[in-house]
């Protein structure tokens, strides 16, 4: 005859559960780079929310310090630029020194560019920045996190890379350059590193309005939206930095325990997408 559980257990059992689902990163040490703003942000309050000590890197010294004071116990804030080597070495020395290990190391930093151009009319300068802060930055990153896991013997690196990765014409070829050399940077990493325990994943935005759009602010960010969900393959849902996050959050907790070299797009089917002969053979409903 099976014990008779009383109400006030079934309600401890289930608060058991339910932590355990939330606190998805409990324990976990993080670092975010680009961390006081957009999908850094995002991610930074989803890990915390979810148990992870967090270090935000960037330059936006006022954000970070904002953010990292507002998210409230195990959150720092570092002043980091990831394209410079020291800067990167220091920051992962940091977190490891305060807490003694570093679980996940995500490379979010990045910078747009221009938001239209051809080939034809890039100047070299314009791609050696976006290459130095999108790429490099990344490189970087992962070099010297790599350098503290593969003595753990464990760890989990991520990037955020860009829909562009899966399909032509949604990106200048300046940016699209940096966003797929970190895709092959992340399939290359897996393969190295696999032997260490080290997973390595991509997350890649279709767009979200961020403060990296040009003449973004809160007053033009639902204008933004609506172009995205308009131009976008699902409709009635609008692409938010939460999604991205919760994309991270996934790919960096123990969900994701054997998920490694995969580029995760997050664009609601876009990339996989012709709409063209549906909307000829049904045009008045699409």
């Amino acid at each position: 005859m099976a014990a008779r559980v009383s109400g006030e257990e079934m309600m401890r059992l289930s608060l058991i559960n339910d932590s355990t689902i939330y606190f998805r990163l409990a324990g976990k040490v993080s670092i975010i780079t680009g961390g006081a703003s957009g999908i850094g942000a995002s991610a930074a309050q989803l890990f915390h929310e979810n148990g992870a000590k967090v270090v935000l890197a960037d330059i936006q010294d006022n954000l970070g310090q904002a953010l990292a004071q507002k998210l409230g116990e195990d959150v720092r804030y570092i002043h980091c630029d990831v394209s410079n080597e020291d800067e990167v070495s220091n920051l992962v020395d940091a977190t490891v020194k305060k807490y003694g290990k570093l679980d996940i190391m995500y490379n979010n930093a990045g910078i747009l560019g221009r938001p239209l151009g051809s080939i034809l009319d890039t100047p070299k300068s314009e791609l050696d920045r976006l290459i130095g802060v999108n790429l490099v930055g990344c490189f970087l990153g992962a070099k010297h996190a790599a350098r503290v896991m593969v003595t753990q013997g464990q760890g989990c690196i991520l990037f955020t890379a860009s829909a562009c990765t899966a399909i032509g014409g949604l990106a200048t070829p300046a940016y699209a350059v940096t966003k797929h050399g970190i895709v092959g940077l992340a399939k290359n990493l897996a393969a190295e590193l696999g032997q260490y325990g080290i997973r390595v994943n991509c997350v890649s935005p279709y767009g979200v309005a961020t403060p990296m759009y040009e003449g973004f602010s809160a007053d033009t960010a639902p204008m933004i939206e609506e172009s995205l969900e308009q131009m976008g393959n699902l409709k009635g849902k609008i692409p938010k930095v939460e999604d991205m996050a919760r994309a991270a959050l996934y790919l960096a907790s123990d969900e994701a325990n054997y998920v490694s070299g995969m580029n995760l797009v997050v664009d609601g089917g876009f990339s996989v997408v012709n709409p063209t002969m549906m909307k000829a053979l049904y045009p008045a409903k699409l």
